[in-house]
């Protein structure tokens, strides 16, 4: 079915055609360092706009993961949707694969593209890549949306059972699935309410097309994020941050929401999305939004809240 017909790829199609009719185009950078990232850019920037940067998770690249949202936020942002490492048409040849290293090539994009202020959004791993650059960064980072990126867990919750998967290597075969039944388990995971039936040549056709490409690259990706995590290293960033968490999330529990907020003190602000998993920003997109705009815009809600 793939080699004739690709639901994903005339998906992907479609995204495409959204994010052109908001008026962003693609950009490719080459650092002449064995590094290439891609990154969707607005076609004319406007000054008067605050600049806003999307950073996408493991799941699939930025197309499909702010597809859905993008429409919304153009009008009121500059905004910046780099495929992170190893995703879409951004790949590396240097060894390195940690969060750091994303952050530094995100970055790298932005000055490429004179951005000098900018605020982050960061989706699951996008979260950790978001969290780097804030720390990196912090005269350039201006306010940070870390959405279900467990960003506070250790090593060792891995083990302690504080996820739903004790053993890190069937962790990563969940998250890089090359099965259909291996992502059925990621698609229950993420979503508090899961598609029920899902035929299998729609699973191979979504594999084949978003999770064949650096695979041994994406699982050390994710080997890097838990090697040696200790809470007790995670350094405190100073910007006004948002929390955001799905009440029924099984990738990151809640806890690491609370344990996030409890980290970094009064500068950071926790909303409880109910009734949504690890993928509320699909689940609840409304609810999303309207969270993101409120903070974003200077709009922002209370000190812990559920949705």
């Amino acid at each position: 079915m793939t080699q004739c017909f690709s639901l994903t790829e005339t998906r992907t199609r479609c995204y495409m055609s959204t994010f052109i009719g908001s008026g962003l185009r693609s950009a490719i950078t080459d650092f002449k360092d064995g590094t290439v990232m891609h990154c969707w850019v607005p076609k004319t920037r406007t000054e008067s706009k605050p600049n806003l940067l999307l950073i996408h998770g493991l799941g699939a690249n930025a197309l499909w993961q702010w597809g859905d949202i993008i429409r919304n936020l153009t009008p009121l942002f500059n905004v910046y949707v780099p495929d992170l490492i190893f995703f879409g048409e951004s790949y590396t040849t240097r060894p390195e694969r940690t969060e750091k290293f994303q952050a530094e090539c995100v970055m790298r994009v932005l000055e490429a593209n004179s951005v000098k202020k900018v605020s982050l959004v960061g989706l699951s791993y996008g979260g950790f890549v978001g969290y780097s650059m804030a720390e990196q960064y912090s005269e350039v980072v201006e306010r940070v949306v870390v959405c279900s990126s467990g960003v506070c867990m250790e090593e060792k919750d891995i083990k302690d059972g504080l996820f739903p998967v004790s053993d890190l290597e069937e962790a990563v075969n969940i998250l890089v699935p090359q099965t259909p039944q291996k992502l059925k388990e990621l698609l229950g995971y993420s979503f508090f309410k899961p598609p029920r039936w899902l035929p299998s040549c729609f699973l191979y056709d979504f594999i084949e097309a978003m999770c064949m490409d650096y695979i041994e690259d994406k699982r050390e990706l994710v080997r890097i994020i838990a090697k040696g995590r200790k809470l007790s290293d995670l350094p405190k960033i100073c910007q006004p941050t948002l929390i955001i968490w799905g009440e029924h999330d099984r990738v990151f529990p809640l806890e690491l929401g609370h344990r996030l907020k409890r980290h970094l003190g009064e500068q950071a602000q926790l909303v409880v999305i109910s009734n949504a998993g690890h993928a509320f920003s699909s689940e609840k997109r409304k609810e999303f939004y309207e969270n993101l705009k409120s903070f974003l815009m200077d709009l922002k809600p209370p000190a812990e809240k559920r949705t």
